[in-house]
Order: C-alpha cells, then sequence, then structure tokens
C-alpha cells in the first residue's frame, strides 16, 4: 500500500514490510517515509490543510464524518480483517473494535460544532462596565497523531476524527507494526470529500519518522498513545506546543468481601486477556480481601485455564499473539524477575511462538515491576487486602493512575472508592477493562496528560480567544 501524503498516495523513497504477528507471513508493504516526506507533509498541512480546515463549514465536516462511518459499516469485514491480521487481536475483538469505531466517528460528527461559545460577564469588576463578550473556540491548527498497536482503527479514530471536527488538518503516524488499517481508514476519508491536506498518512519506525515531527514549530499539538518512556521523550522534543497523552497503566480492580462473583470472576478474566492483555486497561492488579482470596483465587485460575489462544482468524479463539518477540521477552523477564524474589506462578508464565500462555501470579512484592510497572501482556497478579482501607492503598501504590474498579454491594465503600481511589476512572462493580468512546478519558501520574473521548478531545484540539465589546455604556 502507498501512504497519503499532500494529496496523494505516494510510495515513498523505500519500502517496509508488514508482517502478521502470530506466524510473520507478509501482509504487505509500505512506504518508509524518508525525510523530504515528512517535510513535504508538514509544509503542506501547515500552509494548505489547516487554513483550507479552518474555513470548512460545520455541516461540512459532520457530513464527511458521516459518510466514513457508514464506509466502515459497508467494509466491516474488510477492516475486521484487517485488524485481526496486522495486529494482535481475534477476529471477535476485531469485529467489536469495528463496531466501536463506527460510533466514534458518528460521535464526532454529532460533536462538529457542538463546543460553542460561551458569554462573560464583564462588568463583574468596575473597570468592567459598558463592556459585553463572549468565549469563541478555534482550531489549533496542525494536530499530529501518534498511534498504537493494539487498537489500530477506533484509536486512530479517537484522534482523527475530534481534529477533523474541530476543523484541523491532521497528520496521522500510525504504529509501524499496524499501518494497513490506517490506510484503509484513509481512503474512506478520502472518497467521504475530505479535501486534500486535511489528513495525511505517514509511515515508518516512530523513532525516526515520529521523531521528525515532534519537535517541528509547525506541529500545533501531538496526540500520543503509548507507553510511558516514549511519552517522556516526545514531551522532552516537542517544545511549547499542546500535548496529549496517555501513557499505560497497572490497572487495579479491587473485590471486597460482600462482591457478587457471579458478576465479577468472568469481567476480570475478560478483563485479564482481551487483546491478550496488551491494553492500557487490562486487569494486571486483582486485589482481593482476605475473606474471599482462595475462592477468587481458585475461580480465576480455573478461567483462565479455559481461555483458548490460537488462530486469531478462528471463532473459537479467546485470545492472540503478543505484537513481537520483544514484548515476549518484555513479560517473560517480568515473570522470572518475580519468581526469583518469590512470587508463584499458579498458572501460565510460558509462551509457544508467538502466544503467551494466560498467567496469574501470587505473593509478589509490592515493589515489583509486575505490580510497579506496565506488563503490557496477558499477566495478572492476585494481592491479598486485608480491608478496604488496604485495598485502596494497594490500588493506589502505584506510578500510574489510568482507572481501577472495585466490586462490593456496600454503597458507602463505592463512595469512598470513587474518592480515595487515585486515578481517571472509577468503575463500581466493573473492572477496570471498561469504556465507552464519550466519556472523558485519561489518568494522573505517569497514565499521562489530558482527556481524550470524543468531546474532551473536540476541546483540546482547540484554542480558546475571548472577544470582548466596548459598548460606550455603563
Amino acid at each position: 500500500m502507498k501512504m497519503y501524503v499532500a494529496g496523494e498516495w505516494s510510495e515513498g523513497h523505500g519500502v517496509f514490510e508488514v508482517r502478521n504477528p502470530e506466524n510473520l507471513d507478509i501482509l504487505d508493504v509500505v512506504p518508509f517515509a524518508s525525510d523530504s516526506d515528512v517535510e513535504r507533509a508538514i509544509d503542506f498541512a501547515h500552509n494548505v490543510g489547516a487554513p483550507a480546515a479552518r474555513r470548512v463549514p460545520t455541516y461540512r465536516r459532520a457530513d464527511v464524518l458521516r459518510s466514513v462511518s457508514i464506509l466502515l459499516e459497508e467494509r466491516f469485514d474488510s477492516f475486521a480483517t484487517s485488524i485481526a491480521s496486522e495486529g494482535i487481536k481475534t477476529i471477535k475483538e476485531a469485529r467489536r473494535e469495528v463496531t466501536r469505531a463506527i460510533q466514534t466517528l458518528s460521535f464526532c460528527a454529532d460533536h462538529a460544532g457542538a463546543v460553542g461559545h460561551d458569554s462573560i460577564t464583564f462588568d463583574r469588576q468596575p473597570h468592567g462596565s459598558g463592556r459585553t463578550g463572549y468565549v469563541m473556540r478555534e482550531p489549533i491548527g496542525v494536530v499530529l497523531a501518534i498511534t498504537p498497536f493494539n487498537d489500530p482503527l477506533n484509536l486512530v479514530a479517537h484522534k482523527v476524527g475530534p481534529a477533523i471536527a474541530s476543523g484541523n488538518a491532521v497528520l496521522l503516524k500510525p504504529h509501524s507494526a499496524t499501518p494497513l488499517t490506517s490506510l484503509m481508514l484513509a481512503q474512506c476519508f478520502e472518497e467521504a470529500g475530505l479535501p486534500a491536506g486535511q489528513l495525511q498518512v505517514l509511515t515508518g519506525p516512530g523513532r525516526t519518522v515520529g521523531s521528525a515531527m515532534v519537535s517541528d514549530e509547525r506541529i500545533n499539538m501531538i496526540t500520543f498513545t503509548g507507553g510511558y518512556a516514549t511519552g517522556t521523550s516526545i514531551a522532552k522534543a516537542a517544545g511549547v506546543k499542546k500535548l496529549a497523552m496517555e501513557l499505560g497503566s497497572n490497572a487495579a480492580t479491587i473485590l471486597l468481601r460482600d462482591a457478587d462473583l457471579s458478576l465479577a470472576i468472568p469481567d476480570c478474566l475478560s478483563g485479564a486477556y482481551w487483546a491478550a492483555g496488551q491494553n492500557c486497561l487490562h486487569v494486571q492488579r486483582l486485589i482481593v480481601e482476605t475473606p474471599i482470596y482462595e475462592e477468587v483465587r481458585e475461580r480465576f485460575v480455573d478461567g483462565s485455564r479455559h481461555i483458548v489462544t490460537g488462530s486469531k482468524l478462528d471463532e473459537t479463539t479467546d485470545m492472540g499473539p503478543l505484537i513481537n518477540r520483544a514484548a515476549i521477552e518484555r513479560v517473560n523477564q517480568m515473570v522470572y524477575a518475580a519468581t526469583e524474589r518469590g512470587a508463584r506462578v499458579l498458572t501460565g508464565g510460558e509462551h509457544a511462538g508467538s502466544f503467551y500462555r494466560p498467567t496469574v501470579i501470587e505473593n509478589t512484592r509490592s515493589d515489583d515491576s509486575l505490580c510497579r510497572e506496565e506488563v503490557y501482556g496477558p499477566v495478572t497478579v492476585i494481592q491479598r487486602a486485608d480491608d478496604f482501607d488496604h485495598a485502596i492503598h494497594l490500588a493506589n501504590d502505584s506510578h500510574y493512575g489510568l482507572q481501577a474498579g472495585i466490586f462490593t454491594k456496600n454503597l458507602d465503600y463505592a463512595l469512598r472508592a470513587s474518592t480515595d481511589l487515585k486515578c481517571g476512572t472509577v468503575v463500581i462493580n466493573g473492572s477496570t477493562d471498561f469504556r465507552v468512546d464519550t466519556a472523558p478519558f485519561g489518568g494522573r501520574n505517569r497514565s499521562g496528560i489530558g482527556r481524550e473521548g470524543v468531546e474532551a478531545s473536540v476541546r483540546e484540539m482547540s484554542e480558546t480567544k475571548v472577544v470582548c465589546f466596548n459598548t460606550g455604556t455603563d
């Protein structure tokens, strides 16, 4: 496939292979964007795409976004197959992602222009008498969107859709492991009538293609989803520009003694092994109050052993592979390091080829990397809590703060948890692996900066301007 630069499908100045992580079969070759490709794209976005995007009427932005959502629905099977083939999701997981992307772009159409003007009362101070006015929001300009491999369609929609809805030009740098779905989406935007330069897609490794863009002063905002280390590098290189970054988590779900286990266990199993744990909302830490610890451990381990791994396109498969060999080695190292310090593997802890077995571990230490860092694999740590306060302490004992979950029938504990848990979202009677695409999404500490979600992103991707009229009257 070709990349999409300056309104043209370009071959670039080199190519790299896109492989299926399940078996390393070559799926396609795509261009390796050169420095000149990057310069051409930024220049076109700055001088052509962004100025034109500002002038596009709100109804036209909405029409384009709705048209793309319709095209996605018409090509549903092709997009699902692409997601499953180049990425780590099973075909069942991929279909769900396509469904959500259709909805996300539809929500973006609904929110085009929805962030309107707010009046200002100037005469609350004496020197403001005789003045009236309002706050308006304008497009920020050129948005650089850098996306991960685990959601190659819906997370792209979450960045591209709001940027277009708010009147910006977008430079999209998809993950080098999963660029094909992004290029297919760009074809849909072109067919839907999005003017040239308002969306461009540059393909290639982030350390070269992405690095060449983040420091450029013509980029007005960077929206990035990925790891903390990469996010830190981007922040250092970006200079003075707006950043929105979701940088992962090691999310904790608490099960108190009165938890409904018929609800909690299936929900936590799904959250633990969705996308083979390569998910920022992955149930990485399961914190269980002592009276139900043994029962939860037994049921969760049994459920983990029944997770079916295998071919992603097989309808019976529950969990696919890790994205590459480096990911397997990282997960292996974290598990090995914990066991060397006394942790016990209850099931899993092994891999076969690109597949890592669903893994459950107990007796970890609070400073083990499995408890402190993001594993990004199908590994869940079970921790014992003495009581509610101890459970909250364990959940908050983290560098991250994206989401947390708690299962309890006690309203007082539910309300206290919503206050005491230090994170961006608290899910009551649900695992951490829950999100609706309209809600503000983001976290604290190493989990990132800013908020995503359609309406939140539309606001993030616009600038505030105050307009003040001197009426000359008191």
